[in-house]
């Protein structure tokens, strides 16, 4: 009975730590979006990322325009999806210190770009 117990109780606590990564961040909620519009912003838990700290991270990627890319770039990443991609997709990144910008290449130099700072 006391290993079943022992069992079951460590499984809870797996499942509960389940959505922390290699950097110890949880489920971070980051989103990038791009589409269908002349818009592009990367959100965390809904509200315009300005800074965050350094760490591994998962984002997610909404492409919803087949004419927009959206490319993450900044010390040591360099992710894009394609032009022609739509739909979803998500990355795991390493986050460094330093200004990181988000952009579609082909419309940035139409404002659809921006930046934030990881500390």
């Amino acid at each position: 009975m006391k290993s079943f117990v022992t069992f079951v109780a460590g499984t809870l606590l797996a499942l509960a730590f389940a959505g922390i990564g290699a950097a110890g961040h949880a489920s971070t909620g980051l989103v990038g979006e791009v589409g269908p519009g002349f818009s592009i912003e990367v959100k965390k838990n809904g509200k315009d990322l300005k800074t965050i700290r350094h760490g591994r991270y998962k984002i997610k990627i909404e492409d919803k325009g087949s004419i927009h890319n959206f490319h993450l770039k900044g010390p040591g990443v360099n992710k894009k999806t394609g032009i022609a991609f739509k739909g979803d997709t998500t990355w795991t990144i390493t986050l460094k210190k330093g200004t990181y910008t988000y952009q579609c290449d082909p419309h940035a130099a139409r404002g659809m770009k921006g930046t934030f700072k990881v500390t």
